[in-house]
């Protein structure tokens, strides 16, 4: 979202449906009114289910800081996980030492993903795998995941990994190798219930705490101008 610009009322309460979301909401509504047809307390159950459809394929607006020097969360969720670890070897970073910052996207969450820097995508793996609950740690190297390499302007590489979970069963990728992204933009979808890993420059320090709960295109990750230490919090 632009600078000045604002949110309605009625944005606010009833955001824009994805969509890959317009399909589903269709066969939730359709079903609904067959089962209320048959018995009305069915119906309203139907009536329930397609809300959360609407619900779970919300596309919000959000006001992401553009600040240089700043990495945004990828995804809506909980950090699940802060390690550091050597890169993917499906992107051939191995050999390099980043930060990575798990969120966990539940099914109640917004499930569309955004960039986190500004950039350019210099390389897109896609991984066909398994279906294991996203909040594993082997999630990360076992699931179906889609790898992507953005470069900053200052050279700096960063890796946002898309990662099925139990439930979800597919992964939108919107972008594509060579597209300039600005910091925010959405880059794709998981359906229903998955995770986002985030894989900081080492030179990075994360402003985030495990269990804290992230906003998509709004939170800010990281800041390269803070050389603390990993931020700390407790729940109060």
């Amino acid at each position: 979202m632009q600078e000045g610009q604002k949110i309605s009322l009625r944005d606010y309460i009833f955001p824009p449906i994805h969509p890959e979301g317009v399909g589903f909401l269709l066969i939730f509504i359709f079903i609904s009114f067959v089962l209320w047809v048959l018995w009305s307390p069915l119906g309203f159950l139907g009536l329930v289910l397609s809300i959360w459809c609407f619900y779970f394929f919300r596309d919000p607006d959000r006001f992401t800081p553009t600040q240089d020097g700043l990495i945004i969360s990828p995804a809506d969720g909980i950090v699940q996980a802060i390690s550091e670890t050597s890169g993917p070897k499906e992107l051939d970073l191995e050999q390099d030492t980043f930060i990575r910052v798990s969120i966990f996207m539940s099914v109640f969450d917004c499930h569309v993903n955004r960039t986190p820097v500004s950039g350019k995508i210099i390389k897109s793996v896609y991984v066909p795998g398994l279906f294991l609950n996203a909040s594993l740690d082997k999630a990360s190297e076992d699931n179906e995941r889609q790898y992507l390499l953005i470069e900053t302007e200052n050279s700096s590489n960063i890796v946002v990994v898309q990662i099925a979970g139990l439930v979800a069963r597919r992964i939108r990728s919107d972008v594509s190798i060579g597209q300039q992204l600005e910091s925010g933009e959405r880059i794709g979808m998981i359906r229903f219930g998955s995770r986002v890993d985030v894989y900081l420059p080492n030179t990075f320090k994360p402003l985030v705490s495990m269990g804290q709960k992230m906003i998509a295109g709004e939170t800010v990750i990281s800041d390269k101008r803070v050389t603390d230490e990993c931020r700390k919090a407790e729940i109060r």
